[in-house]
């Protein structure tokens, strides 16, 4: 199970990549070519739906590693729970109300989370270098999962924020076709009600 949610961050690992590597690039040349218009309005319109799907996998993970591989969560392990678990709730809603504005709650949480699960990383790699705060009970230096040699609960939670960042980004309103900016829901206008 674990080298299956290392596979997991993988993949995210490379969407990642792949989206921040077009961001930067549509940037730099003013904007993104015709052809990956498409592709980033597809993304936009699943932004919502895969970011519950992230939230939702990366939870049940974390409850997978405490309760069924017994590995006891440490306090950085909680902390990184607690930014986690209410992501769930707000894509969830997003999702259901349409709400592209999402970022505005998502992105605190996921850079708080990210901020811990960096230093927590850190953390194991350099045990001596980096002051702890964890507790003697559950020490944080305790390396549980190690795949593919780089990849560690820490590692893979980071991933996770991560990819909820990007999706959250991701999901923003697009402008209309009359040049304002604003929600991209498809709702009929009063004329084609009227029209049979």
């Amino acid at each position: 199970m674990t080298t299956f949610q290392a596979l997991l961050a993988c993949l995210g690992l490379v969407f990642l990549a792949v989206t921040w590597t077009t961001a930067v690039v549509a940037k730099v040349r003013g904007g993104l070519p015709e052809s990956m218009v498409p592709l980033r309005d597809a993304f936009s319109e699943l932004a919502l739906p895969l970011g519950l799907a992230v939230a939702l996998t990366t939870s049940l993970g974390s409850l997978y590693l405490s309760e069924v591989a017994k590995f006891p969560p440490c306090p950085l392990c909680w902390y990184q729970r607690i930014c986690m678990y209410p992501n769930i709730v707000l894509f969830g809603v997003a999702w259901w109300r349409r709400d592209r504005d999402v970022r505005f709650y998502v992105l605190p949480l996921v850079a708080v989370g990210a901020v811990i699960a960096t230093y927590h990383y850190l953390l194991e790699r350099f045990p001596d270098s980096v002051s702890s705060v964890c507790s003697t009970d559950v020490p944080c230096e305790t390396v549980w999962v190690w795949k593919f040699h780089f990849l560690s609960i820490p590692g893979m939670a980071w991933v996770g924020f991560m990819l909820l960042g990007t999706l959250a980004v991701l999901a923003r309103p697009r402008p209309n076709r009359g040049g304002g900016s604003g929600d991209t829901v498809d709702e009929p206008s009063e004329l084609q009600e009227a029209q049979p």
